[in-house]
């Protein structure tokens, strides 16, 4: 059972263009060490999508070491199945814990082929799967519940946003004795997920990805904790001073969900290099708008300490180090 905040980390490249595993194991011992609940290596974070298979296969090596057991360790896996295939075996060899099952590349198939498709990619190794549905897999409620009883498939992380029919989707399974009830997971993984938490905890899915914890994990953190506290006055600052406009921004351009990030964590003094094309770095005017947001950010942060974080200055230190 995950739990937390879920950390999808950047996958840094060099200057060569090629994956830079001593700056990533620094990534991933800053977000262990800040607190995440589970490191997602790989995923759509970490650009799986222009990651080969031995890169991504060196990628996830690297987490497990440096994650050392002290929390799960999902690697992604997708595109056509054959390459699917070879991406999970390629994670169940390098030591991952499970896969983030990502979409099939282009084609949009019927729920009965995205059903095979995930049957056949979980067939490929012995890992648990979390599905991701969003883009070209989307599923009813039907064969969400023919996935979910699949007995290796022990989640489904939501980039649709459709809360009609995931609230539709979250009731079926859980009623059903086939799928583990409710010991299976549900993820909120829309693009800087903060922005629509309160809605799908509103459905009963309290788990989300946090994109934002990659380079503010003290923003995020306080986020996490206003949210699972219920301090609504804490949420609502954090929301409207500076998850809305970061949305803002990362809606300006194609790609930004991923290519802020990785600038983020650059501005915070880690160089792990720019995104791969097609994805594109940000502006020099969009970065200086996502510094002075991250400025902001910790700014709200310090402000809610007194109401909120009593007692937590320590933990919330040790974040705002790990950071820097």
């Amino acid at each position: 059972m995950l739990q937390g905040v879920l950390f999808f980390p950047v996958t840094p490249f060099a200057a060569d263009g090629s994956v830079d595993t001593a700056k990533l194991s620094v990534h991933l011992e800053s977000g262990i060490e800040a607190g995440a609940g589970g490191v997602f290596v790989a995923c759509g974070t970490g650009e799986f999508h222009a990651l080969g298979v031995q890169e991504f296969a060196s990628a996830v090596r690297t987490a497990v070491e440096v994650a050392g057991g002290r929390v799960p360790v999902f690697a992604g896996a997708g595109g056509s199945l054959p390459l699917a295939r070879q991406y999970a075996r390629a994670a169940q060899e390098a030591g991952a814990d499970g896969l983030l099952l990502m979409p099939p590349y282009l084609v949009a198939g019927p729920p009965a082929g995205l059903v095979a498709y995930v049957r056949q990619v979980v067939a490929a190794g012995s890992l648990p799967v979390i599905v991701y549905q969003r883009g070209t897999a989307r599923f009813d409620v039907a064969s969400a519940l023919d996935v979910a009883r699949l007995p290796q498939v022990v989640g489904l992380k939501d980039g649709t946003g459709d809360l009609d029919l995931l609230g539709r989707i979250v009731t079926a399974v859980r009623a059903d004795p086939a799928t583990g009830g409710s010991g299976f997971q549900f993820f909120n993984g829309m693009p800087t997920a903060e922005g629509t938490v309160l809605a799908y905890r509103g459905i009963g899915v309290g788990l989300y990805s946090s994109a934002v914890f990659c380079f503010a994990p003290e923003i995020a953190l306080a986020f996490h904790r206003a949210v699972t506290a219920g301090d609504d006055e804490v949420v609502q600052r954090l929301l409207a001073g500076f998850f809305h406009p970061l949305i803002a921004l990362r809606d300006r351009v194609p790609g930004y969900s991923v290519a802020l990030v990785k600038a983020g964590v650059r501005l915070r003094g880690l160089d792990v290099g720019g995104v791969r094309p097609p994805l594109t770095d940000p502006a020099p005017e969009d970065l200086a708008e996502l510094e002075a947001l991250i400025a902001k950010g910790q700014a709200l942060v310090t402000e809610a300490r007194p109401a909120h974080e009593a007692g937590d200055t320590d933990a919330i230190a040790a974040a705002e180090a790990v950071a820097r």
